[in-house]
């Protein structure tokens, strides 16, 4: 499997006026993020995550180490024209509209102007902007501005998207989309790197993740086996009644001697929050842009950027 994200022994050490070392932000990160994954890199407040996503943008130069992106230096324009990006905060024109937006866009990466009508078009009903296409920016909520960040992001189908917390400000619903829209671009070839604090988003979509404390590299594998404990096992039978599942307790507890603990499956509570508003016809089946799917499925990009938007 092709490695799209490569770091060797990579450092950032951040200084003052006179070049005296103030801030260790980065410390010797080895990490590899492979085509087609969806990976969380994870840490508290001030652990580099952003500095590392600065770093694999080009728009940091690394103080020591190697790192390539996508096969090439960060730094290379080719490179940047592969990658989408999605800052933490989505600095929008607030007078455009989110049509004139994604527009403006693409004409950066040099789409004709039929080609950047069309994608503008798919982009606003994939992310469930058409009724609002025609607003100014400036007036939208914080959820719909977020929309709009996720939208440019993907005018040039991008081979690599980089999401800095891509659920800010979302409601259950908004996050649900954005984490179908996740997996459903990985499945076509798509590499998502993503942070968050929301670590119950992560789990939901990520294969693996990264965990920063301090700079330096904490823990680092698949979700599933970072979380298994391995000294205890989960059995689930459906349809039983309370007495019969008390009867198979105590037959557990003869077997192997020791105390069986019982409970019963429960729904997560966004899984309920979205059952619940499924009722009223609120949740939408998501649906990615036709020129993505066709993007990804000749193998070609159409370019990319991670100028913030």
């Amino acid at each position: 499997m092709v490695n799209v994200i490569e770091t060797q022994g990579l450092k950032k050490t951040f200084r003052d006026f006179w070049r005296r070392p103030t801030v260790e932000a980065v410390k010797g990160l080895d990490l590899v993020v492979r085509q087609g994954e969806v990976f969380g890199l994870l840490g508290p407040n001030g652990s580099g995550k952003s500095t590392t996503i600065k770093m694999l943008l080009g728009l940091l130069h690394p103080t020591a180490g190697e790192v390539r992106v996508l096969g090439a230096a960060p730094d290379d324009t080719r490179t940047k024209a592969r990658i989408g990006y999605l800052p933490e905060v989505s600095h929008l024109h607030p007078f455009l509209t989110p049509r004139e937006t994604l527009r403006y866009y693409a004409s950066l990466f040099g789409l004709s102007r039929g080609e950047a009508a069309r994608r503008t078009e798919e982009l606003l009903a994939m992310v469930d902007l058409t009724q609002a296409a025609d607003r100014a920016v400036g007036r939208f909520s914080k959820g719909m501005a977020r929309r709009v960040g996720l939208a440019q992001a993907l005018v040039n189908a991008p081979e690599l998207l980089v999401l800095d917390e891509p659920t800010s400000g979302l409601d259950p619903i908004g996050c649900r989309e954005v984490k179908d829209l996740v997996r459903t671009l990985a499945k076509t070839g798509v590499t998502v790197l993503m942070t968050s604090h929301l670590l119950a988003d992560v789990e939901d979509v990520c294969d693996r993740v990264a965990i920063l404390d301090r700079g330096a590299l904490r823990s680092e594998g698949k979700i599933a086996e970072l979380l298994r404990q391995p000294e205890a096992v989960r059995f689930q039978i459906e349809g039983l009644d309370d007495e019969a599942a008390a009867a198979v307790r105590r037959e557990l507890e003869t077997r192997v001697g020791r105390r069986v603990q019982q409970d019963y499956p429960a729904l997560s509570l966004e899984a309920y929050f979205l059952q619940v508003v499924a009722q009223e016809g609120r949740v939408r089946a998501f649906g990615l842009a036709p020129f993505l799917q066709a993007a990804q499925g000749d193998g070609k990009g159409g370019g990319g950027t991670c100028a913030e938007a």
